[in-house]
């Protein structure tokens, strides 16, 4: 059956995902104070090979304030964290509902931290945000970090079919679009590889933990993996690739270890809420096991499901741990505006919109 449609206000962001969404109908676009009141094409640096679109070309932006945004029924938050702490709080004070790319509430223990693959379950701690700060429509859930999302996938697929991990060992390989735009300059990424993106590392070992742990018994928050203590260590890495964050991750079991071949046989049949739901974002398929020894690859892989799926290749026994294997995601897609997408959808097939 098909949906009304529902306003949504898009902050910072370029709206592409939605021009053709089902039921998402793009009302209003916001900026900076010095692009408030000009038409979106004039004033935004448009960086994809696709058009803008047509719904959106003329639109004129408004200054990120929730009175310009009153008649939204779901904003999409794609701001910077310089700017987006105050600005978010504004529009949730304001009662409106808020999905945001930023990293500045990821931390708050009353806010959400969805993967919309992983965590659609953790959207029930939203009404006590409410309660807590006297809201009755209003409330805040945070995407994870785009390098993160790609690992918490698979490992979540582990957990579901063999228990609970005890160690996770990450290294990525991390895209430039990552960096945002103008993003790395060319003389240090050329010819190179950069290891270190400031505080990417600890951004994985510490939302790994809150993604995969629970709900607590009366919906008031999150056990951060409590039931069973979860190690996570990254090491983080820019490469000269221009979308598709990397990953290989190692990983030790509780309890007994899956051969390979089970592991695969976990990844390919592990099936998301957001899947069970019907969100028309989400991917027919949550993650994609590449049987090629040399995928999956970025330029090759990241297109596949719309960006909206997280590929694992290369599964095999570790011989310091247990098990080791290889993972991909589109992180301007899945890895970004997606996730909000598919979160919001989430949202709407459960009634919290």
């Amino acid at each position: 059956m098909a949906r009304e449609p529902i306003n949504v206000g898009i902050l910072g962001a370029t709206g592409t995902l939605l021009s053709t969404h089902p039921y998402f109908k793009i009302h209003a676009l916001g900026a900076s104070s010095r692009s408030a009141g000009q038409e979106y094409a004039k004033v935004t640096k448009w960086k994809l090979a696709s058009p803008i679109p047509e719904d959106v070309k003329k639109m004129v932006v408004q200054e990120c304030k929730s009175e310009n945004f009153k008649d939204c029924g779901v904003v999409f938050s794609g701001l910077d964290h310089d700017v987006a702490g105050d600005i978010e709080a504004e529009f949730r004070k304001a009662e409106l509902i808020v999905f945001s790319n930023a990293k500045n509430y990821r931390r708050d223990p009353i806010v959400p931290l969805m993967v919309p693959l992983v965590n659609g379950d953790h959207l029930s701690v939203v009404r006590h945000q409410q309660k807590e700060l006297g809201l009755k429509k209003g409330y805040l859930v945070c995407n994870a970090n785009c390098s993160t999302t790609a690992v918490v996938v698979p490992l979540k697929a582990l957990e579901v079919a063999f228990g609970p991990l005890q160690t996770v060992n990450v290294v990525t390989m991390q895209a430039i679009s990552g960096a945002g735009y103008p993003g790395v300059s060319s003389l240090d990424i050329l010819d190179n590889i950069v290891p270190l993106i400031g505080g990417e590392e600890e951004k994985i070992e510490w939302e790994t933990l809150k993604i995969l742990g629970g709900v607590n018994a009366d919906d008031t928050g999150f056990e951060y993996h409590a039931s069973s203590p979860l190690v996570v260590s990254a090491a983080c890495n820019r490469v000269p690739v221009i979308d598709g964050h990397m990953a290989c991750v190692s990983v030790k079991f509780a309890g007994k270890a899956p051969t390979p071949e089970e592991a695969e046989e976990a990844f390919r049949k592990y099936t998301s809420e957001a899947q069970k739901l019907h969100c028309p974002s989400a991917p027919p398929q949550d993650i994609v096991v590449h049987d090629a020894p040399d995928r999956p690859q970025p330029r090759l892989d990241r297109d596949l499901h719309k960006g909206a799926c997280v590929h694992v290749g290369r599964v095999r026994d570790d011989k310091v741990l247990d098990l080791k294997f290889v993972c991909l995601l589109d992180n301007v897609r899945l890895g970004a505006a997606t996730s909000s997408v598919i979160n919001a959808e989430i949202a709407v097939e459960k009634g919290f919109i």
